[in-house]
């Protein structure tokens, strides 16, 4: 038994016309007409493969296959399809459609789950729309922030207004959806978006946690002077201040930051934004993520003593907003024991490796267990068009996705259940 390649690889290549730019690139915003679009396409493959459907109140695309046993926990598998402005065609995409190939495959394969199978695509996990992602398993889960629907976007667009675009009815009062035990396991599927894999030569791999980020946004202010004739010594520049603390932000965490480290400035808003003027006010955002909690606590505490100083230095007012904080969080012992069991069925001699950046799987993991499987991908290349991933690596990640979720739904995630103890973040590293 095993997936049908052709069926995935036709779907993969389809889902990226959808909000294609250029020969290989993908812009598919969240609560956009081309989300909606690829939301609908779906959604009606999800149908083909025997599931019902419905799209919630956030944008998340559900579907469902009743098991024979309806009181047991469900399995849910799935991603996402949103993307980036300049995104490639694999990131979510491969482990949302795999998802759906995992079932359809089990269809054709005439086998009925003993549990309950829900396959999701979750909404906007990218965030770039509106400086804050995640927004639809967080909703699931019960995550959602005061405010959250008040969020707009760079045209003013709140998400609420963008969800009725969307063509849903947003209602906070609907998360959580599902509580601690409701769920026996959570699977995902995602290209790893990093270059270990590559190196090690292994199309796939088990991943044993995720790393905690931080997102914050950073504003200092000066004032807005002639570039002609305001003194050096009497400016104040905000985009200079900002240039000096992204630089020693840099600096610090390439000097103190442990191998897991990570700390990235990738976007920036300039006040008035004109060649001849003082820049009165800029806007960045910090993106710092580490495995070891600790070591990025030291360096967020640095960080914010290089803005003050910075501030200070060039006369400057500054804010500091945290967008998101999560702590990291480990896969399921019991989710990765079966996959390495049907990894070596499968001959695939799979690694564990980190992730280093954050997936839905994240904030499933404050629910329900989780199991990762990442796919290789070239050069370790993502949210750009060179994106790229063999067919045959994602072949495999599948294939390994249908072992364990056949394992799990037919019995196998039982005896691990504990509802007390909904958390995976004390489990091995």
């Amino acid at each position: 038994m095993s997936i049908n390649r052709e069926r995935l690889k036709r779907h993969l290549e389809e889902l990226a016309e959808i909000g294609k730019i250029g020969e290989t690139g993908v812009c598919r915003l969240a609560h956009s007409k081309e989300d909606r679009m690829a939301v609908e396409v779906v959604k009606g493959w999800m149908e083909e493969a025997g599931l019902t459907t419905k799209i919630d109140g956030f944008g998340n695309l559900i579907g469902r296959i009743e098991g024979a046993d309806k009181d047991k926990p469900i399995l849910m598998l799935g991603s996402h399809i949103d993307s980036q402005p300049y995104g490639g065609r694999f990131d979510g995409t491969a482990g949302a459609l795999g998802a759906v190939e995992v079932v359809h495959s089990m269809k054709d394969n005439g086998i009925v789950p003993d549990r309950t199978i829900e396959v999701i695509c979750f909404s906007d996990e990218e965030g770039c729309r509106f400086n804050k992602g995640v927004f639809g398993v967080r909703a699931i889960a019960g995550m959602l922030e005061e405010g959250e629907l008040d969020r707009k976007d760079k045209q003013g667009v709140t998400r609420r207004e963008a969800l009725k675009e969307f063509g849903v009815e947003p209602d906070v009062t609907a998360s959580p959806v599902y509580q601690k035990g409701d769920i026996a396991a959570f699977l995902e599927l995602h290209i790893e978006q990093g270059p270990v894999l590559e190196e090690k030569g292994k199309p796939v791999g088990i991943v044993s946690g995720i790393s905690g980020p931080i997102w914050l946004t950073v504003t200092l202010e000066g004032f807005a002077g002639h570039a002609g004739s305001v003194p050096m010594t009497m400016r104040q520049d905000a985009l200079v201040g900002a240039s000096e603390t992204i630089r020693k932000f840099d600096e610090l965490v390439k000097k103190e930051g442990t191998e897991t480290t990570v700390g990235t400035v990738g976007s920036m808003q300039v006040f008035p934004n004109s060649r001849n003027i003082i820049a009165e006010k800029v806007e960045f955002t910090v993106d710092l993520r580490d495995i070891d909690v600790e070591a990025r606590t030291k360096l967020e505490e640095k960080l914010y003593q290089i803005i003050e100083e910075t501030a200070i230095g060039y006369n400057l007012k500054y804010e500091i907003k945290e967008d998101t904080r999560s702590e990291p969080r480990y896969c399921a012992d019991w989710i990765k024991n079966i996959m390495r069991e049907e990894d070596e069925k499968l001959g695939l001699d799979s690694p564990t490796l980190m992730s280093g950046p954050f997936h839905d799987a994240l904030f499933m993991s404050y629910i329900s267990d989780y199991g990762m499987i990442f796919v290789r991908c070239e050069k370790g290349i993502s949210h750009n068009p060179l994106e790229f991933a063999e067919m045959d690596d994602i072949e495999k990640g599948v294939e390994l996705l249908y072992a364990t979720a056949l394992r799990i739904c037919q019995g196998d995630g039982d005896r691990h259940l504990d509802p007390k103890d909904g958390s995976a973040a004390v489990r091995e590293k």
